[in-house]
């Protein structure tokens, strides 16, 4: 009992560093983003300009990875004439948009000095704890970058933009690599250094280097044609051995992973914001949300029943945009072009909680409003407490749903020989008796994602085990689907799983220092219908790479809406 109680106070601390408190908004349905307390700045630090998450409704973006400008200027500036400098260069649009941070930094002493400035860099680095930090410099300032930062922060770094700056020497040691833009004078020289750095990663298409060598450019021209081109294109952060919202001091877990960042509209993908009153009952205030994900052609050319549904579920008490936006399934929906669906599924200041009948209820409501949805192919996925809540799902909605997965998440049940403690993100013991009076009759595909350093809801280990979340998730979709329940697990079989798994493989991603992820399947005779995908060392967050994984499981079923039956469609 003790060990439970401990894990549930370090869940629900865990869970609430996750979460992202209430700030003002437009409209009826306001807001959440970010709030730090900070210490004031170093005296260097001539201007801050902090992200204003006034803007930050549930109409605008999420502030997941806003990105944060650590500014080097050519000179000393006041404090005017900084914010002048941020003020000419970052559009208002994309400051409001995207909830910029920007800091101009000056040089310690009059001039840069290489060892005290980078010392001054690691500072500010550690302070700003961002997932998606870009550095800009400009005459000496772009001199100290292009010999100092890059070569020996760029894969801490989502960008580099230097304007004028004199070329270093040819970077020294192990690279991976950096997103750069490169103007001015000496740009083409300067750009040789930045196209070499990133040559051993030619795998990686978000390390572009692009060179503008006009030397009329303006300085917001410069700034808006590298936000397009690269600032805009990436986020990187570190979620290796650790997970990333605890923060992390530079250097200390390696090399920070590059991920795409997502812009909807890049990808011919319109987002639509859904609020809908509720029927009855109390705080009827409070509307239903969610977002809709529609790519273009779909919206009114698609065939009738021809579009699957993804419904993505967020973590406890993130935006309710935060699965679309870094979850990897906008991107995969780029590319097969399948409608995606977010909710505010729990319920927060401001929108209702659904449930899981709201869930359910928002479903029909769309198939009824959009005839192309196809009712035979409706996949469920969830981050944390969504990925438990999806978990909960397929066995609650095994008539809806075709397959449903779930990041870093599972089903949190009592210990063997003690008695349940109530859980929200649980109802283990309700779960299980439904998957078992359903056993044999109903089949469900499961898809089980989840970092191994994991400090939120950990994985288990050959010494501890018995009870573990994500055993017990495996347990209910065996039971569900009719094959044999694996409840002890044997390490001489499988060193990672504890069980023997088909198609067992491990891929080595191009992530960080080579981020892995070893998987394998649970076979119902020649159908795999477990999926489990394990991240290496990797903490409790998405890892976008594993958004095409499950995807790729998904996509094989399909659900005869008539009578229920699964349909597997084997290549």
């Amino acid at each position: 009992m003790r060990r439970t109680i401990i894990f549930a106070i370090v869940l629900a601390a865990s869970l609430s560093l996750m979460a992202q408190p209430p700030q003002r908004g437009e409209g009826n349905v306001p807001g959440r983003g970010p709030m730090f307390q900070q210490t004031p700045d170093p005296e260097n630090v001539a201007y801050a300009k902090r992200a204003g998450f006034g803007s930050s409704t549930f109409y605008g973006r999420s502030s997941n990875y806003s990105p944060t400008f650590f500014i080097y200027p050519d000179t000393k500036l006041d404090k005017d004439a900084a914010e002048a400098l941020v003020k000419e260069m970052i559009s208002a649009g994309i400051d409001t948009t995207f909830h910029v941070s920007a800091y101009v930094i000056n040089p310690i002493g009059d001039k840069y000095d290489n060892a005290a400035d980078f010392e001054s860099f690691k500072t500010m680095f550690n302070r700003a704890r961002s997932g998606n930090l870009k550095v800009i410099g400009i005459g000496n300032g772009a001199t100290f970058v292009n010999a100092v930062i890059a070569p020996q922060a760029a894969d801490h770094l989502a960008g580099i933009l230097t304007i004028g700056g004199k070329p270093a020497k040819a970077f020294k040691g192990q690279s991976y690599g950096v997103p750069a833009y490169v103007a001015g004078k000496n740009a083409d020289k300067v750009a040789r250094n930045y196209k070499a750095f990133n040559a051993a990663h030619a795998d990686e298409s978000l390390l572009q280097v692009v060179v503008n060598s006009d030397a009329d450019a303006s300085l917001p021209e410069i700034f808006n044609d590298c936000w397009e081109k690269v600032f805009s294109t990436c986020f990187r952060y570190n979620n290796y051995k650790h997970t990333h919202y605890m923060g992390a001091t530079f250097g200390q877990y390696g090399p920070y992973e590059l991920e795409p960042f997502t812009i909807w509209e890049r990808m011919n993908i319109e987002r639509k914001v859904v609020t809908v009153p509720q029927g009855s009952g109390n705080n009827q205030s409070l509307p239903y949300l969610w977002y809709e994900y529609w790519p273009k052609e779909l919206m009114n050319g698609a065939p009738e029943r021809s579009v699957p549904v993804m419904v993505l579920l967020h973590g406890n008490a993130n935006d309710p945009r935060t699965q679309a936006e870094t979850s990897g399934f906008l991107e995969v929906a780029g590319k097969e072009r399948f409608f995606v669906v977010e909710m505010e599924w729990q319920g927060s200041r401001t929108a209702a909680a659904m449930g899981h009948d709201g869930v359910e209820s928002v479903i029909y409501w769309l198939l009824g409003q959009y005839p192309q949805l196809d009712p035979s192919r409706i996949y469920a996925e969830g981050l944390s407490a969504g990925s438990m809540t999806a978990t909960q799902l397929g066995i609650r909605k095994s008539h809806l749903f075709t397959a449903v997965g779930g990041h870093s998440g599972a089903l949190f049940g009592s210990m063997p020989g003690q008695s349940a403690r109530p859980n929200p993100f649980s109802n283990y013991q309700s779960i299980m008796a439904e998957a078992t009076q359903k056993r044999g009759a109903v089949e469900i595909p499961y898809c089980s994602v989840f970092g191994t350093a994991d400090d939120v809801v950990p994985f288990f280990t050959p010494d501890n085990w018995k009870g573990n979340s994500y055993l017990n998730a495996w347990n209910v979709y065996q039971i569900i689907n009719g094959i044999d329940v694996v409840k002890d697990l044997d390490f001489s079989k499988d060193p990672l799983f504890g069980m023997t798994l088909r198609d067992r493989e491990v891929v080595t991603t191009n992530k960080g220092e080579g981020i892995k992820m070893e998987m394998g399947q649970l076979y119902k005779g020649d159908m795999p219908i477990i999926k489990i995908c394990a991240v290496v060392d990797y903490g409790h967050w998405n890892f976008k790479p594993t958004a095409q994984v499950m995807w790729d499981f998904f996509k094989q079923f399909s659900r005869d809406p008539e009578t229920g039956k699964l349909i597997y469609h084997a290549e």
